[in-house]
């Protein structure tokens, strides 16, 4: 099953990028998130430390694996399987550890909007970058944490700082994301060009003109209405087309319904 918004026409992300591990993950559905997760941002390579159900026997890729993946199979069906973080980090370059609680010991503490740029960089010199996510109920262990060389924690609620799995891991995705070099799948789509000063102009001259007609400005008042009216306008920061349709509106509302319009129903 896949999401809205999912179109396997487009060619997928394919560059390198940090590593996932989840460490002794207790349950299937998690799993998935997490790769539904890593999909949405350009991750693609999982690791699975000891997961409490097993690997991929034991219901670990259970119906509710794969239907939380949500399409991201693919992610599922390549994780790596190992027996402690330590093995699983053992041919990495750099490691991050995720907490979300102070362990006293004297390592640099990054949010991932801090912590991505510095990978992306360490990535682009053919390092192999990694982070660490911890157990659902307890986190990493504090020896985990050890072998990191920096911490990763996220700018949250301090009264409420629990994050669920697989919202950590889209975090610390989009953040990867963002600072190498992600776009959105797609920007405004308006043909239209900025509207011309004689277009705007025309409209300024109309529409001020149909309200003086109407009683609009009081004695004395129309020099600085009319200078507000202009600038709520020029906010618009209007498109050729978004300035006529705009004229066309007042010039509807000043005409009044055509006729065999708004005629009152009959009783």
């Amino acid at each position: 099953m896949t999401g809205s918004g999912t179109d396997r026409t487009r060619p997928p992300l394919t560059a390198q990028a940090p590593i996932v591990i989840l460490v002794e993950p207790q349950l299937a559905e998690n799993i998935g998130m997490c790769a539904r997760a890593m999909a949405n941002f350009g991750l693609s390579e999982l690791r699975l430390v000891a997961p409490r159900d097993g690997w991929p026997s034991g219901g670990g890729l259970k119906k509710g694996a794969t239907a939380a993946a949500s399409g991201a199979t693919h992610i599922l069906d390549n994780a790596r399987l190992f027996p402690d973080a330590a093995a699983a980090i053992a041919d990495l370059n750099h490691v991050l550890a995720t907490t979300a609680r102070e362990r006293g010991q004297m390592k640099r503490v990054f949010t991932p909007a801090e912590a991505m740029p510095n990978l992306s960089e360490r990535i682009a010199s053919d390092e192999r970058v990694g982070i660490l996510f911890g157990r659902e109920r307890i986190g990493l262990t504090n020896e985990e944490i050890s072998f990191a060389d920096a911490i990763l924690t996220f700018p949250v609620n301090p009264a409420f700082a629990s994050l669920n799995l697989a919202q950590a891991v889209l975090l610390c995705g989009y953040e990867w994301l963002k600072a190498s070099g992600g776009e959105p799948p797609f920007r405004e789509n308006n043909p239209s060009p900025p509207a011309s000063r004689a277009t705007v102009l025309s409209m300024f001259d109309y529409l001020e003109g149909e309200l003086e007609r109407c009683g609009f400005f009081p004695p004395g008042k129309k020099p600085v209405m009319t200078a507000n009216l202009r600038d709520i306008l020029h906010r618009l920061d209007m498109t050729e087309q978004e300035a006529r349709t705009l004229r066309g509106v007042f010039k509807s509302l000043a005409e009044g319904p055509k006729a065999g319009r708004n005629v009152e129903p009959k009783a």
